[in-house]
């Protein structure tokens, strides 16, 4: 891909592909370990008159997956031609880092606080950052789609889903 001028100074401030491809092997080869070791501590052998443990098929997937990102890792880090094309610029990846980031808050969130007060915040604050809402609005759909869900899956379906201290405090 060609850069104008313009384009190419900010080429400076963006991120290689080598570079994704050496962090995305390094936490691939973590989880191939993590699940290598946890496969050997639930049993990862082949037990006489029984056949394979538990743990004997994810070891070898975990092994594959390990290997695998090992030679990536090694290839897009230490090879003469790795790729140094750009991968994405770093206006764009903060776009997608104010979409990212708030998503595994909310994820935490709902293990914390629960999916209703968690589900208010994250739609109200996409909706006044990203999407430049007034404040009435925003609590209006927010609070409101919250309480649609609550009514919907708590009343209406009888389906628990996560709860936090508000609503442990309002009786439910």
């Amino acid at each position: 891909m060609e850069h104008s001028e313009g384009t190419q100074e900010k080429a400076g401030k963006s991120c290689p592909v080598w570079i994704v491809d050496a962090v995305t092997a390094a936490i691939l080869m973590l989880v191939g370990a993590i699940v290598m070791y946890d496969s050997n501590r639930i049993g990862a052998a082949w037990a006489p008159q029984v056949g394979p443990q538990a743990g004997y098929f994810p070891f070898y997937i975990g092994l594959l997956i390990f290997v695998c990102s090992a030679v990536t890792f090694y290839q897009s880090t230490f090879s003469k031609n790795r790729n140094r094309s750009v991968f994405v610029e770093w206006g764009q990846f903060k776009q997608v880092l104010k979409v990212l980031v708030p998503s595994i808050v909310y994820a935490v969130g709902v293990g914390t606080i629960g999916i209703y007060v968690s589900s208010a915040l994250f739609i109200g604050g996409f909706m006044l950052v990203l999407g430049k809402y007034k404040l009435l609005p925003t609590l209006i759909v927010s609070v409101g789609v919250s309480l649609v869900m609550f009514w919907m899956f708590e009343i209406q379906f009888l389906i628990p889903l996560p709860k936090g201290p508000l609503e442990a405090w309002l009786g439910y």
